[in-house]
């Protein structure tokens, strides 16, 4: 599998990337001989791109994730993982689980909002201590939305601390909105973002003014949230378009996407898994996986041919914007 270097740095990831939130139990459980099948399926198909965050199962992902990697030569894989979110415990008996988070673990942990320097640290010890681990290669300002000015005045600052003294190699922030992130680019000497369901087949929100900053200031962009949460993998009624049920409108552009990919004997999946990689800023896509099933397609889906025909009938049909640049 092809890799990309993360800007200017020495980070490498691999173009397709496994994205660990699932393994957190987010909104169904995964059982730990699942959730290790998938890691192991990935490792097999050539991935070299592990993401985790705290956030995801209050550290359940991350501490699987460390489980797998540990067993590999640390310098043969990329890790990342993110800030903002300590995770303290609670006080008395566990009672309930989180799934008002979106996580079917049990209620053991509270988050709590932390942008500081000291915050940064912390969080950072602290995921090494789940992951079992040495170092973290790429880490994130994860969801900042509403902590900006704390982010980038005191949060961002640590991190690039933290990788001048080599803690870590490559640091960035991670959304899904394209307007602060741009931004950390313009502001920063960020080396990636990870922009979430705003570059896809049916939402090129970042294309309008994040893609062409981060061409031009050689920041890298992972793109995550291909599939706009289900919407793109199987668009019927009732599909979601990020966490929620796919408003009409979409749902027949979304088809009208995929008897567009039918034409051409192309799967929606692997249209809408390639076409971020068009874009001469993004080093890789971020693909939620949950078992060894979904890693095996999604690699299918990386590798499928999608012919510039394809490409060619989705702009002719108002589909797909004169300006978005394709694969191949």
């Amino acid at each position: 599998m092809r890799t990309h270097t993360l800007g200017r740095g020495p980070v490498e990831v691999s173009e397709l990337a496994f994205g660990a939130a699932a393994l957190g139990n987010l909104f169904t459980p995964v059982g730990d001989d699942e959730a290790a099948a998938a890691l192991e399926a990935a490792w097999e198909a050539g991935i070299r791109y592990f993401d985790t965050a705290p956030h995801y199962g209050l550290g359940l992902s991350e501490r699987r994730v460390g489980a797998a990697l540990r067993q590999r030569p640390r310098d043969s894989y990329t890790l990342s993982t993110k800030v903002g979110r300590l995770l303290e415990p609670v006080s008395g008996p566990v009672t309930g689980d989180d799934l008002a988070n979106g996580f079917m673990v049990p209620a053991t942990h509270r988050r709590v909002w932390d942008f500081s320097a000291d915050g940064v640290r912390r969080s950072i010890e602290a995921s090494l201590g789940r992951l079992g681990l040495d170092r973290i290669d790429v880490v994130y300002l994860h969801d900042p939305d509403h902590h900006a000015e704390q982010a980038l005045d005191q949060a961002y600052p640590e991190l690039e601390r933290l990788r001048s003294e080599g803690v870590v190699g490559a640091i960035g922030a991670g959304m899904n909105q394209s307007a602060l992130l741009t931004r950390f680019i313009r502001e920063t000497d960020t080396d990636v973002v990870l922009l979430a369901g705003r570059y896809t087949l049916l939402d090129q929100e970042g294309l309008a003014e994040l893609l062409p900053e981060a061409a031009r200031r050689g920041t890298s962009v992972v793109a995550g949230g291909v599939f706009n949460s289900g919407l793109l993998a199987n668009p019927r009624p009732g599909a979601t378009f990020d966490y929620v049920p796919a408003p009409g409108e979409l749902l027949e552009r979304a088809l009208r996407i995929e008897a567009v990919c039918e034409r051409h004997s192309v799967p929606l999946r692997a249209a809408a898994l390639q076409f971020p990689m068009g874009h001469p800023a993004v080093a890789g896509v971020l693909v939620g996986m949950r078992s060894a099933a979904e890693v095996r397609d999604a690699v299918a889906m990386l590798g499928h041919t999608v012919p510039g025909e394809l490409w060619a009938e989705l702009r002719a049909e108002g589909l797909l914007p004169e300006e978005a640049p394709v694969c191949g």
